[in-house]
């Protein structure tokens, strides 16, 4: 699949995946590269829209985009494209476009997300990496975010396996730059050199925003399968991957720990609310 230079330039524009989904829907990115601000006011776009589309900037520099993009084995796929994951087709505001660096395939396999706190315990790093070596070991492909902590050490525990391969969802671009925590970039490599993929709706040499990480954790469940939390205290960002899960009608599986640990908090909740307690890994199985 060669990446099309009217999509790099139209992931460029910033503006709301919403509207980018609306025109994808109708146009290609090449048509919608031809049109003229009388076509879009027939969208009933809004005339700062309009003006960001049309801005002349967006449209420079693509050749460097494309180059870097084919170098780097980046594959950019709306949500049109047969290579989108279908698991994506079904969720509330499904990314327009999704960047993936790596191996592709494996987006269509099974899947466990396995997420938790940045603020991790010994006891929650032992047992992420655990869980996710056992589902590798079963040919079981881990999802996280790539973040400090638990989702680390859930990457980890599925490069220690030499069967299963592991998926990191990131808030920001895709090349070796991009990368953060940047302590985890070297877990950025061996991601890729071990078959895995990284996926990001951003464009290459976005920079993290706070806002990215809640809007990524949507990704992040609509891929998986099921969704394992390890640990996550009371306001954990985490539990935002969990209420992505249940609006997508996802099985929520959550590790019991101390009742006078902070980073229990979230995880105890949530089995009190009816989350499946996660003692054996024949469970998610």
């Amino acid at each position: 699949m060669n990446n099309n230079i009217y999509d790099i330039w139209f992931t460029r524009i910033e503006i709301s995946n919403g509207i980018k989904l609306k025109l994808i829907e109708k146009y290609s990115s090449h048509e919608l590269w031809k049109l003229k601000e009388a076509d879009f006011k027939k969208e009933n776009l809004e005339d700062k829209t309009i003006k960001k589309i049309l801005d002349i900037k967006y449209r420079k520099h693509l050749n460097k985009y494309y180059e870097y993009m084919e170098k780097n084995d980046v594959k950019l796929i709306n949500f049109k494209d047969n290579e989108y994951p279908i698991n994506l087709t079904y969720i509330k505001d499904k990314p327009c476009y999704i960047h993936v660096r790596g191996n592709i395939n494996i987006l269509y396999n099974t899947c466990i997300a396995i997420i938790g706190s940045r603020n991790a315990s010994e006891y929650g790093k032992n047992i992420s990496r655990k869980i996710a070596k056992e589902l590798a070991d079963k040919n079981v492909n881990i999802i996280s975010g790539l973040a400090i902590g638990i989702d680390k050490y859930a990457h980890l525990g599925c490069l220690d396996s030499n069967v299963g391969k592991t998926i990191a969802v990131v808030g920001t671009g895709l090349t070796d730059n991009d990368v953060y925590p940047s302590e985890n970039k070297k877990v950025f490599e061996r991601i890729l050199s071990n078959d895995g993929c990284i996926v990001s709706e951003y464009v290459i040499g976005t920079e993290p925003k706070k806002h990215h990480f809640p809007m990524r954790n949507r990704i992040i469940s609509g891929l998986a399968d099921k969704i394992v939390i390890v640990e996550a205290g009371k306001k954990s960002g985490s539990l935002i991957t969990v209420e992505y899960a249940l609006e997508q009608g996802k099985d929520i599986f959550a590790v019991p720990g101390s009742i006078l640990a902070q980073n229990s908090v979230g995880t105890n909740a949530l089995i009190k609310d009816g989350a499946y307690l996660l003692d054996n890994i024949e469970e998610l199985l």
